[in-house]
């Protein structure tokens, strides 16, 4: 099995290009089912944290300042995911701040984001919803810490990442489960999803 890095992020808003900054990241790597290194950091990007945004996380603003500021961070976690293939929970937010971040690096990821929701979706269907929380509680996951702080929810997208995994290899008697693949499931309808196994195993 291939080295994953699972991230998440939390920022001061919704999207870089609204001015939103990260104020904390995790990075989660895994490999053969297994969590088998971490990487996690508060950092300053000299941004103001909104009152709401403090409730959500716990973040403060004082806990930003004392924090190494965000040029350190990204440039230690970038470091970290090396070339791993990604995965995030609600992958669309969480790569704009990545790509954003770095770019102001002058670096770049070196592929595409596998998305945990978008997986849950296909898989899981029948879910209550297909936030973090409620999966972890309806798959009965490992409990990780505070949800909407970093390692606490990077971890809890890895254990969910590892039961997609499993479930696709068990539900579709699959040897494997390669990364093609698994950005093939994300993108197709959920009626789909069969058609979908079936062409990448004709490949």
């Amino acid at each position: 099995m291939s080295t994953y890095a699972v991230i998440d992020f939390e920022t001061t808003g919704m999207s870089p290009a609204l001015g939103a900054r990260p104020t904390e990241i995790a990075a989660v790597l895994v490999r053969d089912g297994l969590i088998v290194d971490r990487y996690q950091s508060l950092m300053n990007a000299g941004v103001h944290v909104p009152y709401d945004i403090q409730a959500l996380t716990g973040i403060t603003n004082a806990m930003v300042r004392a924090a190494p500021r965000v040029e350190q961070v990204m440039s230690e976690v970038a470091d970290f995911v090396g070339e791993h293939s990604l995965v995030a929970h609600n992958a669309a937010f969480d790569r704009k701040f990545w790509d954003a971040e770095l770019a102001q690096l002058g670096r770049r990821r070196g592929g595409d984001f596998v998305c945990s929701l978008l997986l849950s979706r296909r898989l899981f269907p029948d879910a209550p919803n297909h936030k973090l929380g409620t999966l972890v509680r309806t798959l009965q996951l490992p409990a990780t810490g505070r949800y909407h702080r970093a390692l606490a929810d990077a971890e809890a997208t890895a254990h969910l990442f590892m039961r997609l995994r499993s479930e696709l290899q068990s539900r579709f008697s699959l040897a494997g489960v390669d990364h093609a693949l698994l950005l093939a499931v994300q993108k197709v309808a959920r009626s789909g999803l069969a058609r979908c196994i079936e062409r990448h195993q004709a490949c």
